[in-house]
């Protein structure tokens, strides 16, 4: 169950297919974006804040969707694809995670994007809807984002996001931030 709450959301829909904002639209993953996506494994600075050894980019590529899709197939949560609107191209993935941190089930605002689309307001866009999805459908309580100490773009984007660092912590052998917003907080936004 999430962290305090009396019971887990029986619907379970943690998947945005189809959601949209000004500029991306999420989709369902799939395999076929193995060849568009590969590039983020062999750009190192997609791992500079994240320890923990590494395999070749195409086996990395390949465990990454294997664990989304096992994810999917145990509903809990899971990335979309972030498709570009004006080109159609896969910018990066965003979604909501069920994870376990310090031995609480959370529901986590996850984001990755391609190089070439970082420092563009890509990820905020994708991190506040997937915040508003969450919260719009009551799906836990409050959110969190587990970003590593040094990350600090990924932590701006929280910060834009709304969140504010709840702890430190340790998870998946990496110092983190634990950035957590309050749906009791939360004010919708009917503009995006």
């Amino acid at each position: 169950m999430f962290r305090n709450s009396g019971s887990m959301k029986k619907e379970m829909s943690y998947l945005m297919n189809g959601v949209e904002t000004p500029r991306i639209v999420f989709r369902t993953i799939n395999v076929k974006d193995t060849d568009e996506w590969l590039p983020f494994f062999e750009d190192p600075a997609s791992f500079q804040y994240w320890k923990g050894a590494r395999e070749k980019p195409a086996v990395e590529c390949e465990n990454w969707y294997v664990k989304q899709f096992k994810r999917l197939t145990e509903n809990r949560g899971g990335m979309n694809a972030l498709i570009e609107k004006a080109t159609g191209k896969l910018i990066g993935h965003a979604g909501l995670l069920v994870q376990t941190v310090d031995g609480l089930v959370e529901l986590e605002v996850a984001y990755s994007l391609l190089s070439n689309f970082r420092e563009k307001g890509f990820a905020s866009e994708a991190a506040r809807k997937c915040k508003e999805y969450a919260f719009d459908k009551e799906l836990a309580p409050s959110l969190i984002s587990i970003i590593s100490f040094t990350n600090a773009p990924s932590a701006n984007v929280a910060i834009k996001n709304g969140m504010r660092i709840e702890k430190q912590t340790v998870y998946n052998e990496n110092e983190v931030n634990i950035f957590r917003i309050h749906r009791s907080k939360y004010i919708p936004n009917k503009t995006t």
